[in-house]
């Protein structure tokens, strides 16, 4: 379970962005709802705590009990359905009285180690009939869960993150290619659907958003819009260095005005932007691509297909959060309501993209070159031996 690894494999660099960008996460978090900060900074105590212990773990090992926790999973969703607290019309977290957390987050990274040892098994009949059906429907079952909550958002997340693995274990281009023509019609009649008044496809405040997106000169949506519009406002009020840096005494859009709901989840972009300007914002952006490119880079190190599918899995959710969390303060996406991966406010969020870090941590303890190491430390051994 626990193996003898070598410091000298151990991805420092990684840990490092990971502290630096949950720090400015904690600061982010304080200026935006004082209240918070300390038990954001408690979640990144315990997020690195439960980091660094998975990171020592034989991911190998854990994914052995790829069934368990798929079941858990399932029983996590299912008690959100039938007991879930319900917050802005929709039911996503459960409450232990000493504890309230959101079921779908660590949805996410179970899926990753679920699906890694799935595709690594099936490695050699992915493309077949029988394996694809087999991966729809145990995707499917999850999913469906996390809709009804709804939860449109992490339902679109987990579906691109699907694709980005089944991709990653060797799907078919030919595949690839004809779900492609099947998916265009489709998202065109979808959005056809949902524009309409009296659909039924999505829930009155989704199709908001999104007919807020496509028409914001309407006044019928005119809250959504202007949400987005002060969140830039903000943004662009911050100049280069910030007014926190800069020592700009006017009233600040975003935190002193109110003027954006859930500023220390949603839009927290928008109050790096206000308080630290390009250069916070940029810092930002470059830590959180940093994060990305190191998931990525162990994954081609991985000694099996497995610890390459936790590693773009994990990586795809930070790169994909941030791209939809920046897009939204900036204006160019419709309001989601995703969190930026270490940095807004969330401690389910945190400590479960904490968890997912560790077994990538792993992956990288045990690349191929520990694994050179090893077969020719065994064979030395042998030798000596015989």
């Amino acid at each position: 379970m626990i193996k003898q690894y070598k410091l000298r494999f151990y991805n420092f660099r990684l840990v490092l962005f990971l502290l630096l960008i949950s720090g400015i996460g904690v600061e982010l978090v304080g200026t935006a709802r004082e209240d918070l900060q300390t038990k954001q900074l408690v979640g990144v105590i315990l997020g690195v705590a439960v980091m660094l212990i998975l990171s020592l773990i034989d991911y190998s090992w854990i994914l052995n009990f790829q069934w368990i926790m798929y079941g858990f999973n399932i029983v996590m969703l299912l008690g959100v359905r039938l007991f879930g607290d319900s917050a802005n019309g929709a039911a996503r977290w459960i409450d232990l009285g000493f504890i309230r957390f959101q079921p779908t987050e660590l949805t996410k990274i179970i899926i990753i180690l679920f699906f890694a040892k799935f595709f690594m098994d099936h490695e050699e009949d992915l493309n077949t009939p029988k394996t694809l059906v087999q991966a729809a429907i145990l995707l499917i079952i999850p999913l469906a869960l996390v809709y009804s909550q709804p939860d449109m958002k992490n339902t679109i997340t987990i579906a691109i993150m699907f694709c980005i693995l089944i991709y990653i274990s060797g799907l078919s281009y030919k595949i690839i290619g004809g779900a492609i023509l099947i998916a265009i019609p489709l998202m065109i009649i979808f959005l056809s659907i949902v524009v309409q008044p009296d659909q039924k496809l999505i829930k009155d405040y989704q199709r908001n958003r999104i007919m807020s997106f496509l028409y914001p000169e309407n006044e019928e949506y005119s809250d959504d819009v202007e949400q987005q519009n002060n969140s830039k406002t903000a943004i662009a009020s911050g100049e280069l260095i910030g007014k926190r840096l800069s020592k700009d005494e006017e009233v600040a859009s975003v935190n002193e005005g109110n003027f954006v709901a859930e500023n220390q989840t949603d839009f927290i972009f928008a109050v790096a932007g206000e308080e630290y300007g390009f250069l916070g914002c940029a810092t930002i952006v470059i830590l959180l691509f940093l994060i990305s490119v190191e998931c990525i880079r162990l994954s081609l190190r991985a000694k099996d297909m497995a610890g390459k599918i936790i590693c773009c899995g994990v990586g795809t959710i930070v790169a994909l959060q941030a791209f939809l969390n920046i897009s939204v303060a900036t204006g160019i996406a419709p309001n989601t309501g995703t969190p930026l991966p270490f940095v807004s406010y969330g401690l389910t969020s945190l400590v479960s993209m904490f968890i997912g870090m560790g077994f990538v941590l792993n992956v990288g303890l045990q690349g191929r070159a520990y694994k050179k190491d090893i077969e020719k430390k065994d064979f030395y051994q042998k030798e000596e031996y015989l």
